[in-house]
């Protein structure tokens, strides 16, 4: 038996003992209505344990506590190096528990992890690392004004913590982009209460007990499980300063109405639509390896997935074959077998919806070249082939709408122009690849295509210290770099009178 496989029968009976409570004021506790949910293993498609349901009453609890905590004196009054001491230790935690982590993350979500561990737990440790650095060097300045009255005046601004905010985080990868959110709240001196979606709660409890073990105060960092009443009664309470979401573009038009009760902060990270676009000149084994990886890695449930192809029509074909050859070479399979690399779909739900757009776009006219449903050898779970669809139309809803699974859409072009054209020609506008010898014509496309982040001869790569968000209907704000801390703070003009 492989050893993920044991790690993973010890964990699930672990798990299984008693319902996972919310973390609310530094404590363990059960929803006020008592109510639990089963949250299940999409390879098997059976329950892992219960979790409670937390509700608006539960919300309202860990509002108090966080409320409570940003203004104690052993939260506020921390100093920026103790602040980064203490990032730094939940960072040297996650590393400790990485194996488990990955294990977890793995049972819950389905992506597999050997996979989870290299890319997720790694990078949440990159990020708490990365933010540790920052609450010694994010500060304000001294300003030269010009007062009306001649006065001899100093002025200078400061950046102070916006206070409570509400995180939530979707389903996709749940540990990376908790981390996204809690790392750069926790450095700006806020305090949070996560809100993980009811998919995958698992690695949000955790990490909020590892953040009590690395001595985060308190009610500094809360956890609510739950439905959607979770997250709104967050939305919605008067006692939350900010919200930060990262989900489906009609979730974010939610909380943007219901942040008007106190016009609290919100940044969005939502839907992609994200074109891969090829020119006649470009390397196309390596465009073919990323452009799969871009499509099929995490199953394609990545709000960056490259899920629109458009390649030049003198390459359409063989560079189509080359993507197939990569979508073969791929294991399917449950998540924990370390040969495994490419796991089940997270839900009944979204298997449902994956599929359901595969027949919408047969009925459009669109072909399937590889995939299009369930493997044969696989009864059990949310397993879904990884899939390709030739003979896309620009007006088809598999190329217009994000599916959120690993479905291609794949188009040709011969004209340039007409090629930005079509792939600006959507609401999203979160990434884009673009695929050439040519660095010119890379550049010329970069500055053409609107996307809030555009990578050239490779795709999917991140960084901390780069800020990342979308364009269009497919957000606001920007995640990472200093950006990050701007979004989690506010700053105030001092003016001090000198004559």
């Amino acid at each position: 038996m492989p050893t993920s496989f044991a790690k993973a029968e010890s964990l699930g009976a672990d798990l299984a003992r008693a319902p996972r409570g919310l973390i609310i004021g530094g404590k363990s506790v059960q929803a006020v209505s008592g109510k639990t949910f089963a949250t299940v293993n999409p390879a098997t498609g059976k329950e892992i344990c219960q979790v409670a349901e937390g509700g608006a009453e539960d919300v309202d609890l860990a509002v108090k506590a966080a409320r409570q905590a940003l203004v104690d004196p052993a939260w506020a009054n921390m100093s920026a190096v103790d602040r980064s001491l203490l990032l730094n230790r939940l960072a040297d935690l996650i590393e400790r528990d990485a194996a488990e982590l990955a294990v977890l993350e793995c049972i819950d979500n389905g992506k597999p992890a050997t996979l989870t561990q290299a890319v997720e737990i790694e990078g949440s440790i990159k990020t708490f690392r990365y933010f540790a650095g920052w609450p010694t060097k994010f500060g304000g300045e001294t300003l030269p004004v010009s007062p009306r009255s001649g006065a001899k005046i100093l002025n200078y601004t400061v950046r102070e913590p916006v206070g409570v905010c509400g995180l939530i985080v979707p389903w996709n990868y749940p540990m990376s982009m908790a981390a996204w959110k809690v790392a750069p709240a926790l450095a700006a001196g806020c305090t949070v209460i996560l809100k993980p979606a009811e998919q995958t709660p698992l690695t949000a409890l955790r990490l909020a007990e590892l953040a009590l073990e690395a001595g985060v105060p308190e009610g500094v960092f809360n956890v609510i499980t739950g439905f959607g009443e979770a997250g709104a009664a967050l939305v919605d309470h008067p006692g939350v300063d900010k919200v930060a979401f990262t989900g489906s573009t009609a979730v974010g038009k939610a909380i943007v109405r219901g942040s008007t009760v106190n016009l609290k902060k919100v940044s969005l990270e939502l839907g992609g639509k994200s074109p891969q676009i090829v020119l006649p000149d470009a390397d196309l084994d390596a465009a073919a390896a990323s452009i799969a990886a871009g499509i099929f890695f995490n199953q394609g449930q990545t709000c960056t997935a490259g899920s629109r192809l458009y390649a030049h029509s003198s390459i359409h074909d063989d560079l189509l074959a080359r993507i197939a050859d990569q979508a073969a070479q791929l294991t399917i399979g449950n998540g924990l077998d370390p040969s495994v690399n490419f796991g089940p779909l997270v839900s009944q739900e979204q298997w449902d919806q994956v599929s359901s757009y595969v027949e919408i776009g047969k009925n459009e006219g669109a072909d399937i070249m590889i995939g299009g449903g369930r493997p044969a050898d696989l009864s059990e779970g949310y397993f879904f082939q990884p899939t390709i669809m030739t003979n896309a139309g620009c007006d088809m809803r598999i190329v217009r709408e994000e599916i959120f699974g690993p479905v291609l859409s794949a188009l040709s072009w011969d004209d340039a122009d007409d090629l930005v054209a079509q792939a600006n020609d959507s609401d999203f506008g979160l990434s884009a690849g673009i695929w050439t010898n040519d660095i010119k014509q890379g550049h010329r496309l970069a500055s053409q295509v609107k996307a809030g982040t555009v990578w050239v001869n490779c795709f999917n790569l991140v960084d901390n210290a780069t800020p990342f968000g979308g364009f269009k209907q497919s957000g606001w704000g920007r995640e990472h770099g200093r950006q990050a801390m701007e979004l989690y703070s506010e700053i105030k003009s001092v003016w001090v009178n000198l004559s």
